[in-house]
């Protein structure tokens, strides 16, 4: 008796009129088995029908051939709906995918596209970079290609070490800006000045004049071929210009930062001791550090807004880096002041009459209230002067170097 295989087999077996033999791969199942193998078009070709089973095999071979007729007629529906959908789409005013997607069209079919021509696609594409035209906001870079050869940095000697500080050209016969205590341990002790230019170059410079009330100073060089930077509008500065700042903060001279101006007509009290001042300031949230001091605040134009001069800090805390409180003074401000330096050597200011404390640290500046070397902290009627003086009107208390 031959052994049964196992597996779903027709019952009783072996069938009457049956041998039992090997198994055909890829042969027809026979009646009561479970399960139908299907092949896919070009497998493997059909066995010779067992015998006895000549009229199941022409049913499975018709049934077999409707499979691809019906195959093939649902393809060709579906290629005619598709043609029929773009001819009929722009009459009922449906948008196809190729009309939404950016640069899309249809692809050449005379040869390969062009590497350097767009890809289409309906995703968002990344921005471009490299100006003001393409992003929508401030071209930092050229502004401070722009600044940076008329921005330079200031050295002078110290019993503590180099002091550092910033300035900007003026005027191109060698005439520079920058803040009052910046130089006046210079002004005071003799010290010599030495500038240092963007490409590496220096040059000692004389003082010119400066003023501690305003904190600004103007130095000289013996270069006839400057390039200054333009000097702005302050007046016309709104809050939230961008602007960029320029010096050499902690002595890392080329140093550029950009922010955008904070707030404006800040009373603010910038330098130390007898060099104190007090002005209306541009705050900005551009980094500036110690040694920004002198440098240019710049608007979008590449046009000198401000001269940065002071930074905040929070009480009871050592003096250290910004905290995003940077405050400038007004370039009209240093306009008429560098004029009347450059002219005279001094500058002078208006006065109210009031006599100022000087140390008050708080928002703003304070009225004394007790006198100070015979002043009176009010004067009816007059502006405080020193007793044994003529009446003042103005004052220059302003410091040149002889």
């Amino acid at each position: 008796m031959a052994e049964r295989e196992s597996g779903p087999q027709h019952w009783p077996w072996p069938a009457p009129g049956e041998t039992v033999g090997d198994p055909v791969p890829g042969g027809e199942q026979g009646t009561g088995q479970p399960f139908q193998q299907v092949v896919a078009p070009g497998g493997p070709s059909e066995q010779p029908p067992a015998p006895g089973r000549r009229g199941r095999r022409r049913r499975d071979r018709r049934r077999g051939v409707a499979v691809p007729a019906v195959a093939a007629l649902t393809s060709l529906a579906l290629l005619v709906g598709t043609l029929l959908g773009l001819v009929l789409a722009p009459r009922f005013g449906i948008e196809t995918l190729a009309d939404q997607a950016p640069g899309a069209g249809p692809a050449d079919p005379t040869g390969p596209s062009d590497p350097s021509s767009p890809v289409p696609s309906t995703l968002p594409q990344p921005p471009s970079t490299g100006g003001p035209a393409a992003t929508g906001g401030i071209d930092v870079t050229a502004i401070a290609a722009a600044a940076l050869p008329s921005t330079v940095t200031l050295q002078i000697p110290t019993p503590d070490g180099m002091s550092r500080g910033s300035g900007f050209v003026l005027r191109e016969d060698g005439h520079i800006l920058t803040n009052a205590h910046v130089v006046a341990y210079a002004a005071e002790s003799g010290a010599e000045i030495t500038v240092v230019f963007s490409d590496g170059e220096q040059a000692v410079a004389e003082l010119v004049g400066l003023t501690g009330d305003y904190d600004l100073a103007v130095v000289r060089v013996d270069r006839t071929d400057l390039v200054p930077l333009p000097l702005g509008d302050s007046d016309a500065v709104a809050v939230g210009n961008d602007v960029v700042a320029v010096g050499a903060p902690l002595g890392l001279q080329g140093t550029v930062t950009a922010g955008i101006v904070s707030a404006l007509n800040r009373p603010v009290q910038a330098g130390e001791g007898e060099q104190t001042s007090f002005i209306n300031a541009i705050q900005t949230d551009a980094a500036i550090n110690p040694g920004n001091s002198g440098g240019p605040l710049l608007d979008s134009a590449g046009r000198v807004i401000g001269i940065n001069s002071a930074i905040a800090q929070p009480q009871g805390v050592a003096a250290g880096g910004s905290i995003g409180l940077g405050f400038a003074i007004p370039s009209n401000q240093a306009r008429r002041t560098a004029e009347q330096l450059i002219a005279t050597g001094v500058a002078t200011y208006p006065v109210i009459g009031v006599l100022l404390d000087s140390t008050y640290t708080g928002v703003g500046v304070k009225v004394a209230i007790e006198p100070s070397n015979g002043t009176e902290p009010l004067t009816p009627g007059e502006p405080p002067r020193p007793p044994g003086s003529g009446r003042a009107t103005s004052s220059s208390r302003s410091t040149a170097r002889p």
